[in-house]
């Protein structure tokens, strides 16, 4: 299996952790809810899906809808397929969320790590977060000796995009050590009410972890288809 459908397959059964879907409302998900699907087709889609049947961790059912219902009589086509979890797809999605390997570091895999962090033990995101953060420092400084080294050779241009790639790294890791700092600190993305409650009276913030290009230290305002 490549990384990418492996990634596939985990944020495929975790958005059907949340509720049974049919498969466009699935590629809808991945499409809207999880950047790094955003250029996917079913045609890779369905074979990912019929994977995870075949593995006894997806389910398929016929639409429930009253639309399902009447559509195919009238129109000649199969009802809609929705998919469902199984508690032995629950059993390995959860055993996939407590991995912090290397893998939960790199690009595409750490966005979908971050997709379902509200799903994820705290002490798993924090290895998460700071191993992700780890990878950029070690990015970072390499970019920075490739830099030093090339400079002379380098046109305004091209020295000017190395920049760039540089700044946009930094910036990740500013947001990485600011999220780092919130976990450590006890804050969950959405706190309880209680919590936000107490935070507010006490200090007047919002208790919302940082997002990318937020200013530290300031307030953070907080699908289906037939």
């Amino acid at each position: 299996m490549s990384r990418r459908s492996g990634i596939l397959e985990f944020a495929v059964l975790g958005l059907l952790r949340e509720s049974p879907m049919h498969g466009y409302e699935l590629r809808k998900r991945l499409n809207t809810s999880l950047g790094v699907f955003r250029a996917f087709s079913y045609g890779t889609l369905y074979p990912c899906l019929k994977t995870l049947v075949a593995n006894g961790w997806l389910i398929e059912e016929p639409g429930s809808t009253p639309e399902d219902a009447l559509a195919a009589p009238l129109t000649g086509r199969r009802a809609k397929i929705v998919y469902r979890l199984t508690a032995e797809g629950k059993e390995h999605f959860e055993d996939l969320l407590s991995q912090t390997g290397p893998d939960a570091y790199e690009d595409e895999h750490f966005a979908a790590r971050f997709a379902f962090f509200g799903q994820t033990s705290r002490d798993v995101r924090m290895r998460v977060l700071e191993g992700r953060r780890s990878r950029l420092e070690e990015r970072l400084e390499k970019m920075r000796a490739s830099l030093a080294r090339t400079r002379e050779r380098l046109d305004d241009y091209t020295l000017e995009l190395q920049r760039h790639g540089m700044e946009s790294v930094e910036r990740e890791v500013r947001w990485l050590n600011e999220l780092i700092e919130s976990e450590r600190a006890g804050r969950d993305l959405k706190g309880s009410a209680s919590e936000e409650s107490s935070q507010q009276n006490t200090t007047g913030a919002s208790g919302v972890l940082p997002r990318p290009g937020d200013t530290p230290g300031t307030d953070t305002p907080d699908d289906t288809t037939t």
